[in-house]
């Protein structure tokens, strides 16, 4: 089967959608092509012990988040805050303390290391999102050095580097010492600042959707109709420039398919594993090689109750030193039971992979007691969701750009090659790597393909 319309979408996630029902409804024939067999991409819902939805993928907006919470008044959903009431837990080193606040009570000493570390990083962000980040000043010393090697020259005691590595791997999902400093200033420039990346309240973890954040892309697809097709991984994109179209689209299974201009649509080096005739440009190709995902595994233990809050917990948990580092409360809107949601994350995801199920379970349990105490053995469901292992996502949250790529190779990442644009939340000016990044890409491409559509 062949098909022609206007512009061909690669990938159902937020950011094709978004593109697809922009440009729909300015009266392009549009097509969204989707390897899996569902839309949402890195969003996506399971159900608990009585059928209530829960997060598996990406899931909360904060007040900043613009275009994801216009997204979401636009389609009719709801938000309800992220539970944050009562004293969080922290382990730090060799200390355990119950707090509330954004920060722990540590030594002096290591509050203020801690203090103007974050003072000098968010500094250099706000330079580095004024601009494009390879544009910015001192890009170019950034872009030589890892995020790790910048934090160890900046912060200065043992506690402030364990600090900042947890943040590290809870935001990207990575270790310091595998990204450019250069992208983690981008990173946290586009979000306004690491408060807004850290904090619930206030911050990126504040909100989450009723019925889930994969109700975002089940309504944008419920607009689109069969303008999406599924399970229909594209293979090839041939942009010649023919007398009949502009790109030709090959999918495994599906369609293929004539159009004027093309968006892919999934992280960047996914872009990489589709054949294209003739080939990228060297610099778009250098760059997607030399940005990797994150990688995490999700899991979701639910309870009978939310315990912790009956001990005056908000359950919110974080360790420097056990895999399982960041842990908040997820029980759903109708409180039919209680949810604990953590990560193992970077190097934790490494070797939490490598586990079998048991073991991975049982390490989670033990981390979860050893926060919580022993209540915590006892989950009425156990819910994980390894991104790596996802063949159309290869990891989560995001792609991270290692040293050297943005400064040699970053105008690649939104500059449309010929007839083939460039979408995904990697490609962001704000809130990279979250939904709203997403939102924003897919009203960016529309808007650089309207013009151009004969």
């Amino acid at each position: 089967m062949e098909k022609a319309v206007d512009v061909a979408v690669v990938g159902a996630g937020v950011a094709g959608l978004v593109a697809a029902r922009d440009l729909a409804r300015s009266g392009a024939d549009v097509l969204v092509l989707e390897a899996r067999d569902r839309v949402g991409g890195r969003l996506l819902n399971a159900e608990l012990p009585g059928g209530a939805p829960i997060e598996v993928g990406g899931q909360w907006v904060g007040p900043t988040q613009r275009h994801a919470r216009d997204l979401i008044r636009e389609l009719g959903l709801r938000t309800y805050p992220t539970y944050a009431d009562g004293e969080h837990i922290g382990e730090f080193r060799s200390t355990r303390v119950q707090y509330t606040g954004r920060i722990p009570q540590l030594s002096p000493l290591v509050l203020a290391d801690i203090g103007q570390t974050q003072y000098r990083l968010d500094r250099i962000a706000r330079q580095v999102a004024a601009a494009e980040p390879w544009r910015a000043p001192r890009a170019e010393e950034l872009d030589r050095q890892t995020f790790g090697t910048w934090l160890h020259r900046t912060a200065r005691t043992p506690g402030g580097r364990a600090f900042f590595r947890l943040i590290t791997e809870a935001v990207f999902s990575n270790g310091p010492e595998d990204m450019s400093a250069l992208w983690a200033a981008h990173y946290v420039g586009a979000a306004g600042g690491l408060d807004q990346l850290i904090n619930v309240v206030g911050g990126a973890q504040q909100d989450r959707v009723l019925g889930g954040t994969q109700r975002i892309a089940l309504e944008l697809a419920e607009e689109l109709g069969d303008r999406i097709v599924l399970d229909a991984p594209v293979t090839d994109i041939d942009w010649r420039p023919t007398a009949a179209s502009g790109v030709r689209v090959t999918t495994r299974s599906g369609p293929t398919v004539r159009a004027q201009r093309a968006v892919v649509a999934v992280p960047p080096p996914l872009t990489a594993r589709i054949r294209y005739t003739p080939g990228l440009p060297g610099d778009r190709d250098q760059l997607v090689q030399r940005m990797p995902m994150g990688r995490v595994i999700k899991v979701n233990i639910a309870y009978e109750e939310p315990f912790w809050r009956h001990a005056g917990l908000s359950g919110q948990a974080n360790s420097t030193h056990r895999p399982f580092g960041t842990v908040l409360d997820n029980t759903p809107h109708d409180g039919s039971c209680g949810v604990l949601v953590g990560f193992l994350e970077g190097r934790h995801a490494d070797t939490g992979s490598r586990m079998d199920p048991d073991e991975r379970r049982t390490q989670v349990i033990n981390d979860l007691a050893g926060y919580f105490g022993p209540e915590a053995r006892d989950p009425i469901a156990y819910i994980e969701r390894d991104w790596a292992e996802e063949e159309y996502s290869r990891g989560c949250y995001g792609a991270f750009a290692v040293p050297g790529a943005l400064t040699r190779f970053g105008p690649a990442l939104r500059r449309p090659v010929g007839p083939l644009h460039w979408a995904g939340t990697e490609t962001a000016r704000r809130w990279t790597g979250y939904i709203d990044g997403a939102a924003e890409s897919g009203h960016r491409v529309a808007e650089e393909i309207l013009p151009e559509l004969s």
